[in-house]
Formats: C-alpha cells, sequence, structure tokens
C-alpha cells in the first residue's frame, strides 16, 4: 500500500513492530520516555527493533507521527497544546518535578526557575502517594502560585499524565483513599477544586527529557 509505514515501539507499554499509527500510539502516548520510531518498510523495522534504540532512536529519520525529527516524537496526549518536541526552551517559566521513594510512596515536589535552578516552592514529604499524584500537585501549586502574582508564565513538567490530569480538571490514579493516602487526597482534592474554580493562561508544556536533559527541579533519584 502507498505510503505504508511500520513503527517500533522500543520503549512503551508493548515493545514491537507495529503496521498502524494507532497501534504504535496506544503503546506511548502515556509512557514516560517512550522511545519510538517510523519505518517505510516491515523489513527496515524488525531490524531497527533488534539493533535496539541506542543504535536508531536520536537519529536524523523519520518521526513515528510522520515528520522529519532529531528523535522519536512523542504522541500527542488529550489536551496536550503540542505533539512536538520544542526547538527552544522558555528560560522563563517555572519547572517542576517529584522526588519519590518507591512508586506508591513518600513523596515531595518543588518548582524552581528554569533558568537558574532557583527553588520558588516546595512541598513535603506527603507520607504516601504516586509520582504522577506529586506531578500534578506541583502543576497545580505553579498555577496558583503564578495567578497569586498575576503572572502568565509558562509551567514546565516531565509527565504528559499529570498534565493531561490538569487540563482535564481531575486525576485518574488507582491509588486508594485510606488513612495512609489521606493528606495526598486532601491535597489533590483541594487542586481539583482550584482548577475548577479558576482560570489560566500559562502555558502547561512537556518537558522533553531526551533532548534537553533532566528538568531543572529533578531530584536525582533515579
Amino acid at each position: 500500500m502507498a505510503g505504508q509505514k511500520y513503527y517500533v515501539v522500543w520503549e512503551g507499554a508493548a515493545p514491537g513492530v507495529y503496521a498502524t499509527w494507532a497501534e504504535c500510539k496506544a503503546q506511548v502516548e502515556a509512557y514516560k520516555d517512550a522511545k519510538y520510531k517510523s519505518y517505510p518498510s516491515k523489513s527496515e523495522a524488525e531490524q531497527a527493533f533488534r539493533d535496539g534504540w541506542k543504535k536508531h532512536w536520536g537519529k536524523s529519520g523519520t518521526s513515528a507521527a510522520g515528520g522529519r525529527s532529531g528523535g522519536g516524537q512523542k504522541a500527542k496526549a488529550s489536551g496536550s497544546s503540542s505533539s512536538a518536541v520544542k526547538a527552544e526552551i522558555d528560560y522563563d517559566s517555572i519547572s517542576v518535578d517529584v522526588g519519590t521513594k518507591g512508586n506508591p510512596g513518600p513523596i515531595e515536589y518543588r518548582g524552581v526557575s528554569t533558568r537558574t535552578g532557583e527553588v520558588i516552592f516546595e512541598r513535603g514529604p506527603i507520607p504516601n502517594g504516586t509520582n504522577n499524584l506529586g506531578e500534578f500537585l506541583a502543576i497545580v501549586h505553579s498555577l496558583a502560585y503564578l495567578k497569586q502574582r498575576g503572572s502568565k508564565m509558562t509551567v514546565y513538567s516531565d509527565s504528559r499524565t499529570a498534565l493531561k490530569w490538569v487540563r482535564e480538571k481531575k486525576v485518574a490514579t488507582t491509588l486508594a483513599r485510606n488513612e495512609s493516602t489521606r493528606e495526598i487526597w486532601e491535597l489533590v482534592d483541594r487542586a481539583v477544586a482550584w482548577l475548577k474554580s479558576n482560570n489560566y493562561e500559562n502555558k502547561l508544556l512537556k518537558w522533553e527529557t531526551q533532548v534537553w536533559g533532566e528538568i531543572k527541579a529533578d531530584y536525582g533519584r533515579k
């Protein structure tokens, strides 16, 4: 078939070779730091999959979304403002990240100046939570902080899931509500209520770790 492409997913929900973009997207859309790329023939895709991502991903070529790219292009999450890697970082921004000890487990989060790395706010430790819930709280904390100061500054997060939750004004998590998770759920419920009663004009952008390196707010707990 003319224009047929095959999609290699090296790191995603289910690594493999796929014959349609829809199948590929399903494996990478909600997967943090997914690595994938498209090829014009099945044989090339299968060989690339066997070779591994280090030999192919990040090299000049065709991205999974069909354009020219320096690496696997991230799938666009629902409500995302951009599906493409940004050419330049907006340094006049806040970057957020979460530090965890287990997932779920104790978490903390912070927001820093993307330009200087200076800590603007931080919260925690919170006894029991998840990485994505922490990222969600950090983004909403940033929005509330910036609104209080009348700022339309951009906010960066490396969690596509948390960015999606903020835009949808709801979270989708399996974390149980019980005494051990009481604090995180109180904070999440307040954050959701804030989103539903406040408007903001700030851009919420995905930090492209594979291109720019670790986000400035990173806790270094990989």
